[in-house]
């Protein structure tokens, strides 16, 4: 194993409640007579992508909405509220990490979602965290299709230089184990709490406490 590669934001910490929390915020914004709880939300987790998931739920109630205007306003809120704070990594990333930087692995952050939103989440975890302990940190700017396209991994890959063979993935949702998996790279599912209740088909694992000796004996 020489990468390890976490795959989403709340793969690193859990910002899942905190994406809902956003999402019904905007919507109370837009006038839009819309509230996803948790069933709802878990609901519309296997697909990858906010602003699809406002597309999709406006199709479905037969409403004209700018789904591109309300995510704007849900990723503004949800990085405000990572500001106002009570975010931390999620339990094991931080030995996992540093095992990484002894064992001489690179690390990627493979994201989707706006870079705005992959920064907000790391200075949220600072000091603790930063964007210097990532070799590559990929977000929607760089490709073109998103997850479960392996294109962001296929571009993280290409950056760091590496073999997706010789590569780990870490993610919370199944378009991102497939996006992964497609790009050729062993995939360990570590569901988030919206995410738990989902089957990860293409995960060569899945746990629900990351420890680094689990990635290692995954790499082995």
């Amino acid at each position: 194993m020489t990468a390890l590669l976490f795959g989403s934001i709340s793969s690193v910490a859990d910002t899942s409640e905190i994406q809902r929390e956003a999402f019904n915020t905007a919507f109370a914004e837009h006038g839009l007579d819309w509230h996803w709880d948790r069933d709802d939300y878990r609901s519309r987790l296997d697909s990858a992508g906010g602003e699809a998931r406002i597309a999709e739920e406006a199709r479905r109630r037969g409403e004209d909405v700018d789904a591109a205007a309300v995510h704007a306003t849900k990723s503004q809120r949800f990085r405000e509220k990572l500001r106002s704070g009570g975010v931390a990594p999620r339990p094991g990333f931080l030995d996992t990490l540093q095992t990484a930087k002894t064992n001489g692995w690179k690390m990627g952050f493979v994201t989707t979602t706006s870079r705005d939103n992959v920064l907000a989440v790391i200075d949220a975890l600072g000091p603790a965290v930063s964007a210097d302990d990532f070799d590559v940190v990929v977000a929607v700017d760089q490709v073109e299709t998103p997850k479960p396209d392996p294109a962001a991994y296929t571009f993280a890959l290409q950056a760091l230089g590496e073999d997706p063979a010789k590569a780990v993935a870490v993610e919370d949702n199944r378009d991102g184990v497939r996006a992964a998996a497609a790009a050729g790279v062993t995939v360990l599912a570590f569901p988030n709490e919206n995410t738990t209740g989902s089957e990860f088909p293409g995960a060569a694992r899945r746990v629900d406490e990351l420890t680094a000796d689990e990635v290692s004996a995954l790499a082995a």
